[in-house]
C-alpha cells in the first residue's frame, strides 16, 4: 500500500493507475472511500474481495458531472428534478441501467440498477473527470467493520490483509457525516432506501 500525501499528491498519476486497473483509498463527502475506474471489472472484483463484501451487494460510484452518467442510466424527468434540486452533493440515486451499459458487474446490480451521485467533493470530482468515467465509491473498510475517517484506521484495517488497496491518499483527519441519503427512482416514483444528513422532499 503506497500512501501519498495531500501535498505530494498528482491527480494525472492516480488517474494513470486507474486506468491500469490500480485500486485507491480516497477521501469523499463522508468518509474514505474505497475507489476504481468503474468500467473495470478486474478493478471491482478486487474491490470486493479488499473489502470482503458480498457479490450480491452492488457497490455505488461518483460521476464528476451529469453528462458522464447520462451514458449509463436513462435520464428521465424525476432524475433531473433530484439533480437540480440535489447536486451536486450527498444524494445517492438508485435507477435502471441502459440496455448495454458499459459499467462493471458489481457496479450494476442483479436487478439491473446502478447507485450513483455527482460529487461535490473537488478530489473526487478531479478524479472523475479526467478519467473520463464514473469512480467506484465505497467505504474502504472491510464488511461489517467501521467506516474509515482517518488513514491510520485504514492501514491498519488492512494490514497483513491478503487483498489490499493500492494506493492510500492521506488528506489528514475527515470530518464525520452521515452516510449519503440514497433514493430508487423507478417508473417516476421516487422512494427513500436510506436517510442521511440530507432530506430528499
Amino acid at each position: 500500500m503506497e500512501v501519498v500525501k495531500k501535498e505530494n499528491l498528482d491527480v494525472d498519476k492516480i488517474v494513470e493507475a486507474l486506468q491500469q486497473g490500480k485500486v485507491i483509498v480516497y477521501p469523499t463527502e463522508t468518509v474514505y472511500g474505497l475507489g476504481c475506474d468503474a468500467t473495470n471489472q478486474e478493478a471491482v472484483n478486487k474491490i470486493f474481495a479488499i473489502k470482503k463484501r458480498q457479490a450480491d451487494k452492488p457497490v455505488l460510484v461518483v460521476a464528476g458531472d451529469i453528462d458522464m452518467m447520462v451514458e449509463y442510466v436513462p435520464w428521465g424527468k424525476k432524475i433531473q428534478e433530484l439533480a437540480d434540486k440535489y447536486w451536486p452533493g450527498s444524494l445517492t440515486v438508485v435507477s435502471e441501467a441502459r440496455e448495454n451499459c458499459t459499467l462493471a458487474k458489481g457496479v450494476v446490480g442483479e436487478d439491473n440498477t446502478v447507485a450513483f451521485r455527482i460529487t461535490d467533493y473537488p478530489l473526487a470530482k478531479e478524479i472523475s473527470e479526467k478519467l473520463g468515467h464514473p469512480l467506484v465509491s465505497t467505504s474502504a473498510n472491510i464488511t461489517r467493520q467501521k467506516s474509515a475517517y482517518d488513514i491510520e484506521s485504514v492501514l491498519h484495517m488492512f494490514e497483513g490483509q491478503e487483498f489490499q488497496p493500492d494506493i492510500i491518499i492521506d488528506v489528514g483527519q475527515l470530518s464525520q457525516h452521515a452516510p449519503s441519503t440514497i433514493v430508487k427512482v423507478s417508473n417516476g416514483m421516487v422512494e427513500v432506501l436510506r436517510q442521511g444528513e440530507l432530506i430528499v422532499e
